[in-house]
């Protein structure tokens, strides 16, 4: 997953405005307390990031992913 793709999701899944404010506000527990934006800015993959977001809003698997369900593949992992 690239950074823009993380982007989209966030817009898609909470909405532009939400989105945003999540991804300042939000210390990610699962990630030493940094929010989203740190997270990306210290290196984080930001699928790890999406994961432990979407953990912590407890966001369903149905919705994790957006309107086509599909999760991208793992980091190194071979298509």
């Amino acid at each position: 997953m690239r950074e823009r793709e993380f982007w989209q999701l966030m817009d898609e899944v909470f909405g532009r405005a939400y989105g945003r404010s999540l991804a300042r506000d939000l210390c990610l527990t699962a990630l030493d307390g940094g929010t989203v934006v740190e997270a990306l800015a210290d290196g984080v993959e930001p699928r790890v990031v999406w994961n432990v977001l979407c953990d912590q809003m407890g966001v369903p698997d149905s919705r994790r992913w957006g309107k086509d369900h599909n999760a991208p593949p793992l980091p190194g992992a071979r298509r």
